[in-house]
């Protein structure tokens, strides 16, 4: 017997287990659960057997990248759901794995690793994003809301979680391609300052408050929040939609303490973030080769973190399941659009990202990870809307 063929009965041994099949390059073949297998694995090549006792999940990301394991028939969304809710049994060396997964907090290492990501070209991204290019958790208020509509409607309920009124001034941190804060603009007439790391999301968003006519209220801005404190800014408002992953954990202190810096007494702070229940290092397989350095806050240490600061939390939601809908139709639309991306990228990264998006989806349905808005006020502020209608107005 392998030791692939031991580690999928050691993980998977329950009869109850969704039936599905694996077979080896030995023509071994192992039946997993009771009936018809909804899916088949291929293994078509060994796995590079210490890695798998290292990081059971960096050695099976690779062999699919590497085509050593191969969908047979069935989805590999399908096979992930059931993959993703084993994560925390699988084996992980930290110590061996210490440089990969315990990379520098440095501004320079930082920029780096997140340029890596979101700068592969707005060309990529625009094929299998929607038309606001929002590359966040959407929002589903209804069952057949297309993605656009999801997103739009995740702006919306940001921005009234947010209570802006006009005149006032917002700042985005880690504003993607801009579209959050040109419909704050657009709706609000607030004044909106946007900043990012990646050139390519700087350059989109200029162009697009260009091509909006919105130059009298929105800038864009290529800065690390770092930089926030000394720019003496000063703003009414603060969102940062799935950036705190990039910060890592020794500079959440850092990280609020920037906010503060900029934020007015009774400001609010809106911040959306994927969460984990507890803290946890990451992921070998997603910080080598998807979010270099990339670490999920747990909701407790974040909430910990703006009470010390003398932030008020006013509203904790989870958006868990509508992120892994959201990422399903990011799935769907990259399997869509495979022939133009093959044409951009040789074959390991194809696979890379469609295992990438297809086991975030698994993970959250898993429930492996969640996603939350945590809406603060700078101090105490009793002139706030006292119930959520006006949310859903």
């Amino acid at each position: 017997m392998s030791l692939e063929s031991m580690i999928i009965k050691k993980y998977f041994k329950n009869n109850n287990q969704i039936p599905f099949k694996v077979i080896f390059k030995d023509g071994e073949v192992l039946d997993i659960g009771n009936g018809k297998p909804e899916f088949v694995i291929k293994v078509n090549d060994n796995i590079d057997k210490k890695l798998l006792l290292t990081s059971t999940s960096l050695a099976l990301g690779e062999a699919y990248m590497d085509k050593k394991l191969d969908m047979e028939s069935g989805d590999l969304y399908d096979a992930l759901d059931i993959v993703m809710g084993k994560l925390d049994d699988f084996d992980v060396n930290e110590n061996l794995l210490s440089k990969l997964i315990f990379t520098s907090s440095s501004k320079k290492n930082q920029k780096k690793e997140v340029t890596s990501h979101y700068d592969i070209g707005n060309e990529f991204y625009n094929l299998w994003l929607d038309e606001t290019m929002s590359y966040s958790c959407a929002y589903f208020k209804n069952e057949d809301d297309t993605l656009y509509e999801a997103q739009k409607n995740k702006v919306d309920y940001i921005l009234k979680k947010l209570q802006l009124k006009e005149g006032m001034s917002l700042l985005d941190i880690g504003c993607g391609w801009g579209y959050l804060l040109i419909e704050a603009a657009k709706k609000y007439k607030v004044h909106g300052v946007g900043i990012t790391l990646s050139e390519n999301q700087y350059l989109k968003f200029k162009e697009r408050i260009k091509q909006e006519k919105l130059e009298e209220y929105l800038t864009a801005e290529l800065m690390d929040y770092r930089d926030l404190e000394k720019s003496k800014l000063k703003f009414d408002r603060v969102v940062s939609v799935g950036m705190l992953e990039h910060v890592g954990r020794d500079n959440y202190e850092l990280f609020f303490k920037n906010v503060d810096a900029i934020l007015n007494d009774q400001g609010l702070f809106l911040l959306h973030f994927i969460s984990g229940r507890k803290e946890h290092s990451g992921d070998p397989w997603i910080k080598k080769y998807i979010f270099p350095g990339g670490v999920i806050p747990s909701l407790r240490e974040i909430i910990n973190i703006g009470s010390e600061f003398n932030y008020y939390t006013l509203d904790v939601e989870s958006l868990r399941r509508h992120y892994q809908k959201t990422l399903l139709c990011w799935y769907d639309n990259y399997k869509n659009n495979i022939d133009e991306i093959e044409k951009m990228f040789d074959e390991r990264f194809v696979r890379m990202w469609e295992l990438y998006l297809s086991s975030c989806a698994a993970s959250f349905h898993n429930g492996m990870i969640d996603l939350h808005q945590i809406v603060f006020s700078k101090g105490n502020n009793n002139n706030l809307e006292m119930t959520r209608q006006h949310l859903y107005k």
